[in-house]
């Protein structure tokens, strides 16, 4: 209970800190005026003031908050108001919250592939792992084997061997491997994949550990988030035109989550905590009321239009996108307490 209730508190902690901080840092580069950065929510622990903000650590480390001037309308507004500022350097400081979780997943791949590396398969005919229930159990090869012929044709390359078995499904192989040494063979029958249309024996290759620098490093950690950005993004396409079933977690089943990563080591808690950041990060891009990227689409139509909108038009806007949301976090809660059995 304590992993996942530590775990829970940082990486909640750390992706709304990210989120606040940039929201925070270009609302001041702008000219904006911020009374209060918090990070948690409810009485207040610590606060400091510097400047014409006040920092502040609250009870309940599961949020936090920017307190910028002008917001709220029926504040009193001055030149460093939100509302006094142009459309471009608020939309500028809505989207630099979204924009930061971005970031931090580049950070925080380039902390795991320079302090842990990256896996990556290996090229050589050596066998990583074997799946229960296939040919290559039955057939007793073992990890470690290396292959050197499939039917007394000469493998050199993984790829080489991965074409032999996906070419010849239901075919007796005689396959010669290397153990320990010792040179032996084996004899098996590839078995059909319907879904991958190709033959299969239930083996995959060697895995090494590769250590980058520090540019490489980070090059490989912007395409890692991007790729993943690119896939949740092709995702919740599916699962709003119903070609998926849409699959909801709440606070509860990412705390579930957060402790169970967590119990496997930093690593997988700090990849985890990237992957959470995307997701986070892409959401709060919807252009739905009341998230970030419904604001963003409030400012554009504003600027276009010369005005903003009609007040009592957008609270009932925001109003829908809210009552939205919440009936989304209730259905996410029950399928996170459903999980846990409760029911």
């Amino acid at each position: 209970m304590s992993t996942t209730v530590i775990a829970t508190i940082f990486v909640f902690g750390l992706l709304v800190f990210v989120h606040e901080l940039g929201h925070f840092v270009t609302a001041k580069l702008v000219g904006m005026r911020v009374d209060e950065f918090a990070i948690g929510f409810g009485p207040k622990v610590f606060s400091r003031r510097h400047g014409e903000t006040i920092y502040s650590l609250r009870i309940i480390p599961l949020g936090g908050f920017n307190k910028i001037a002008g917001m709220d309308p029926d504040e009193e507004q001055d030149e460093k108001s939100f509302s006094a500022k142009p459309v471009w350097a608020r939309m500028l400081v809505i989207i630099a919250g979204s924009a930061m979780n971005f970031v931090l997943p580049v950070l925080l791949f380039v902390i795991v592939f320079l302090g842990y590396g990256i896996e990556t398969a290996s090229d050589k005919p050596v066998i990583g792992s074997i799946l229960p229930d296939k040919p290559a159990v039955a057939a007793g090869l073992l990890p470690g084997d290396r292959i050197q012929t499939v039917n007394g044709i000469p493998v050199t390359t993984w790829q080489q061997f991965v074409a032999a078995i996906q070419t010849n499904a239901g075919e007796q192989l005689t396959i010669a491997l290397e153990r320990s040494g010792n040179s032996q063979s084996v004899t098996l029958v590839p078995e059909f994949d319907q879904r991958a249309n190709r033959g299969i024996i239930g083996v995959t290759p060697e895995i090494i550990i590769k250590r980058p620098g520090f540019i490489e490093a980070t090059g490989i950690a912007v395409k890692h988030t991007y790729t993943i950005a690119s896939s949740m993004l092709v995702g919740l396409g599916q699962m709003v035109t119903g070609k998926i079933e849409a699959d909801l977690a709440g606070p509860i089943g990412v705390a579930q989550m957060a402790g169970q990563v967590a119990q496997t080591g930093l690593i997988p808690l700090l990849q985890f905590a990237a992957f959470l950041s995307i997701n986070l990060g892409l959401i709060n891009l919807l252009p739905v009321p009341v998230l970030d990227g419904g604001h963003v689409v409030t400012l554009a139509v504003e600027g276009i239009r010369g005005k903003p909108l009609n007040r009592n038009s957008l609270q009932f806007v925001q109003m829908i996108g809210f009552a939205l949301l919440m009936l989304l976090f209730v259905l996410a809660t029950f399928k996170d307490i459903s999980r846990l059995k409760l029911f």
